[in-house]
Order: structure tokens, then C-alpha cells, then sequence
């Protein structure tokens, strides 16, 4: 059995589907929103350093003119030369500063190595002309000591000069290797653009995918299916492999459709079996009319002849004929009244078939009335042999003339026995059906052709032997249970698979059954 897969589960995963997307696609934004965004924060930094080191090399600048008035002996110039080197030392200290917050923010790019070993020398050159600075400022003017601790102050001055023209060219060195470096980045962050805009694709052709085979190709072959249903195609069946709701409805509507085609086979069915009933009945109705005129007609002529045959019987002996002579004119005067008595017996029989008019009817016993046919028939000689057996069971009353329905009983008796081999058998069962009662009537002997059940119930229609049956039993006992208001109806599988009859007969409107009965025959 397939595992059942619900709508919802699909419509959880294709959420999930649409979710992964929209983070791939959100996550490459970002990487690259970012990206910049650390880009600009690095330039940013490097070009506030830029300021810092062009004013450290000013400072520196200031402060050789200074060193060089201090060296002409003027005391205002020690004075400015010491205010230099505090304001070198304040801007030195302002750009290493400016090194750590760059450091902190953790820029992309540029090694700070080189800048942050400059920056140290700068301050140590600072702070060795600073102690020079001050100790020849504490000597006395124009004494020769003064003078040699200035002139020293010379060869860390061009230090600094030089380190501080060093800091620009690192700068330049650190954006050349920033571009190097965005350049990386910059084809990493296109490389992962595209792959997730290809898994993004990807999903949502895989998206596209799932939704047509679990929702619109679904809806497609159900909205089909029932237009070909609603056309009349009954025999059309809408096949769905989701497993899942519309699975079901499918399903659904396949059990729907094949009850329906059942339900309209069943009503064709009885459609077209009333309508032979009707036609039949038409039929039967005309041939019962001219039957009945037929066989007024004919009666007498047949009951003179008869007469007539008897009374030359009668007189065969007092004619001058020789013995054989009379024994075949008597053989063939016999012959004569037992032919007209079979055609009176016909005759009988078209009256009976055409007699109309309202019959006296009572409850009757059907399981009774059918014991007591059953028992008379096992005493035929002609049926040894053979078994008729009633099933057990609650008798039921129907409201019937007994002695017509007897009469069809017994032709249904004598056809089925005729028609079974010796040690053949013949079951009845009689049982309650809604407001009707059913007797059914099965054999197993040579069965009918469908041939032979659609004209079974027309007159004179007849399979025996010429001489064995007038073919107006099964009419007869049609009309009579017609005209009881019930049916009856014949079935068989083919040659030699035995028949069925079922007779169905109103119940009569009193309590209670009639007892029970259990009989063999």
C-alpha cells in the first residue's frame, strides 16, 4: 500500500522550497550590501590617516625652523622649538590613534605593521630630542655645551623628517593593496552571486515542477474527467497517482461515476424488461381476444364431429364390412374423437388464456399451496426418480385466487421436472421481499437460450416435440399472475445450466405467517 502524501505536507514543502530561496537570494544581497559596506568603512579609515601623516610632516617641518632659531642663540626660538615638540608629539599621538580605531574596525584590507613600527621610532626620535631639547634649554645662553646639545638635536630632526616621508608612501602601498585585494573579493562576491542566483533558479524550477504535478495537472485531469463524465462517458475513469485528496476525489468521483453506470444499466434494464412486459401484454391481450373467438367458433364443429365419430363407432358392427375392414374403420373412427377431444382441449385452454373479468381472491398459504403441488406431482409416474425440494423457512400469505396460482405453479412444476434428468432436482423457496412475496423456482436441467427467454412467454411458442404442448402454459400462467398485479420472470445462464423462475405475488394484509414448512418431494 502507497504511503499516503496530504496537501498540506506538499504545500509545507513547498513553503520550505520558497523559504530556502528567498535566504539564498537574501543571504547573497547581504554578502554583498556588506561587502561594500566594509569597503567604504576601510577607505574611509585609510583616508583619515592621510590627513594625519601630511600633518605630522608639517609639524616636523615647524619644528626644523625651530631647531634652526634655537641654533642662532634666540631664546624665543627655545621657547617655540619645545611648543613644536609638544605639538608633534599631539599629532603623533593623534595618527597612532587614528591606526587603532582603523585596527578595531576591522577594515578588510592594508597591514598596519609598518605604520604602527614608523609611529614607534617617530616617538622615540621625538622623545630623544625632546630630553636634548630641554637640557639645552636649562644651560645658560652661549656657553659651548648649549650649543654642541642643539647641534645633536640635528641628526634626529632629518630622522624624523624621513620617517615622517615614509608614512605616505605606505598609504600608497596599502591602496595598492586594496585593490588587489577588492578585486578578490569582488570576483568571490560574482561567483557567489551567480551560484545562488542558480540555486534560487533551481528552486524555483523545482517549485514550478511540484506545483504543476501536485495542484494544476490534478485540477486539469479532474476538470476533464468530469466533463467527460457530464458528456455520457461513463466508462471513463480519472487516474491520479498524487495520493493525496484529489487522489481521493478522484477516487471519489471513479466510485460516484461506477455506481451511476450501474444505476443507469440497472433502470435500461428494467426500462426495456416493462417494455417488453407492455408489448407483451398488448400481445397477449389481442391473441387472448381472437382467441376467444377462435375457439367459440370451432368448439362446436369439433364437439359434432366427435358425436359423429362415436355414433359410427357405435355402428361399425351392423355395417356389411369384413372384420378387418371395421377393426381399421374403428381404429381410425378412434383416432377421429381422440384428435377433436385434443382440439377441444385446445379450444379449453384459448378460453381460459382470453377468459377476463375480476376473480375471487383470499390469503393463501404460498409454501402450503406449493407443498400440496409438490406432493401430487411425486406420485406421477413419469417423475420418479426426480426431487423437488421446498426450503425451510416462515410461510407467507398472499392475497391470490388458489386455484389459478395453483395452476401456475403446477405448469412451472411439470416444466422444470420435464426438463431436469432422472435424480435431478427442482428447489423452491419462497421469502419476503418489502411488500411482495418471492417464490423462486430452480433446476438443474438442459437450461434456455436467449432466444427461448424472450419469446418463453408468447403463445404458442414452444420447444417439445410436435404433439407435447400447445405452448400456452407459461402464456396462461403469465396472465394470471399479471392479473393478480405481480410478476414473472425467467432467467438462465445457457444450455444445460438449469432455470430459474421467480414469481412475485402481493402479500396479503393480515398478521403473522402461516407456520412453517419443510417438505421433500
Amino acid at each position: 500500500m502507497t504511503k499516503r502524501r496530504p496537501i498540506r505536507d506538499k504545500l509545507l514543502l513547498g513553503g520550505l522550497l520558497v523559504g530556502v530561496m528567498v535566504a539564498v537570494l537574501s543571504a547573497s544581497s547581504f554578502l554583498g550590501v556588506y561587502s561594500y559596506r566594509r569597503l567604504v568603512r576601510a577607505l574611509s579609515c585609510r583616508a583619515a590617516e592621510l590627513p594625519r601623516a601630511s600633518q605630522l610632516g608639517e609639524c616636523v617641518g615647524m619644528l626644523r625652523l625651530a631647531h634652526a632659531q634655537a641654533l642662532a642663540s634666540n631664546d624665543c626660538g627655545d621657547a617655540a622649538f619645545l611648543a613644536g615638540l609638544g605639538v608633534t608629539a599631539a599629532t603623533l599621538e593623534a595618527y597612532r590613534s587614528d591606526l587603532a580605531e582603523g585596527e578595531l574596525a576591522g577594515t578588510p584590507f592594508g597591514d598596519r605593521t609598518r605604520e604602527h613600527d614608523t609611529a614607534r621610532r617617530i616617538a622615540e626620535r621625538l622623545a630623544a630630542v625632546d630630553g636634548i631639547a630641554r637640557q639645552a634649554a636649562a644651560t645658560e645662553d652661549g656657553t659651548t655645551g648649549r650649543r654642541d646639545m642643539l647641534v645633536a638635536v640635528g641628526p634626529h630632526l632629518e630622522q624624523l623628517a624621513t620617517l615622517t616621508a615614509e608614512l605616505p608612501s605606505f598609504l600608497q602601498q596599502s591602496l595598492h593593496d586594496l585593490a588587489s585585494e577588492v578585486r578578490t573579493r569582488y570576483r568571490t562576491l560574482i561567483v557567489a552571486t551567480w551560484a545562488s542566483a542558480s540555486a534560487a533558479c533551481v528552486l524555483l524550477a523545482a517549485l514550478g515542477v511540484l506545483t504543476y504535478r501536485w495542484v494544476f495537472r490534478p485540477l486539469r485531469l479532474l476538470s476533464h474527467g468530469s466533463r467527460r463524465v457530464a458528456a455520457g462517458d461513463f466508462a471513463y475513469r480519472i487516474r491520479l497517482d498524487t495520493r493525496d485528496e484529489m487522489a481521493e476525489l478522484a477516487d471519489a468521483l471513479d466510485d460516484m461515476t461506477e455506481r451511476f453506470q450501474e444505476i443507469r444499466d440497472d433502470l435500461d434494464r428494467q426500462v426495456q424488461s416493462r417494455t417488453r412486459e407492455v408489448i407483451r401484454s398488448e400481445q397477449l391481450a389481442s391473441v387472448g381476444f381472437l382467441a376467444a373467438g377462435v375457439a367459440h367458433e370451432i368448439n362446436n364443429p369439433l364437439a359434432s364431429i366427435a358425436m359423429c365419430a362415436e355414433s359410427l363407432e357405435g355402428r361399425i358392427d351392423e355395417l356389411p364390412l369384413a372384420a378387418s375392414d371395421a377393426q381399421l374403420a374403428r381404429r381410425y373412427l378412434e383416432l377421429i374423437q381422440s384428435e377433436a377431444f385434443r382440439c377441444k382441449g385446445i379450444t379449453e385452454k384459448l378460453l381460459d388464456f382470453s377468459r377476463l373479468g375480476e376473480v375471487r381472491r383470499q390469503a393463501t398459504a404460498l409454501v402450503g399451496l406449493v407443498t400440496d403441488v409438490a406432493d401430487m406431482l411425486r406420485h406421477v409416474g413419469r417423475f420418479a426418480g426426480r426431487t423437488i425440494e421446498i426450503e425451510e423457512g416462515a410461510d407467507v400469505l398472499v392475497m391470490v385466487n388458489p386455484q389459478e396460482i395453483k395452476q401456475v405453479v403446477l405448469n412451472l412444476l411439470v416444466n422444470a421436472l420435464d426438463s431436469i434428468e432422472e435424480r435431478g432436482r427442482v428447489r423452491v423457496a419462497a421469502r419476503r421481499s418489502g411488500g411482495e412475496a418471492v417464490l423462486t423456482l430452480s433446476d438443474d436441467g438442459c437450461g434456455m437460450t436467449a432466444e427461448v427467454l424472450e419469446h418463453l412467454f408468447e403463445p404458442f411458442f414452444t420447444r417439445r416435440k410436435a404433439g407435447q404442448g400447445t405452448g400456452l402454459g407459461l402464456s396462461i400462467a403469465h396472465r394470471i399472475v399479471t392479473d393478480h398485479g405481480g410478476r414473472i420472470e425467467a432467467s438462465s445462464a445457457g444450455p444445460d445450466q438449469g432455470s430459474t423462475f421467480r414469481l412475485t405475488l402481493p402479500l396479503a394484509q393480515v398478521g403473522g405467517a402461516a407456520g412453517q414448512s419443510s417438505r421433500a418431494a
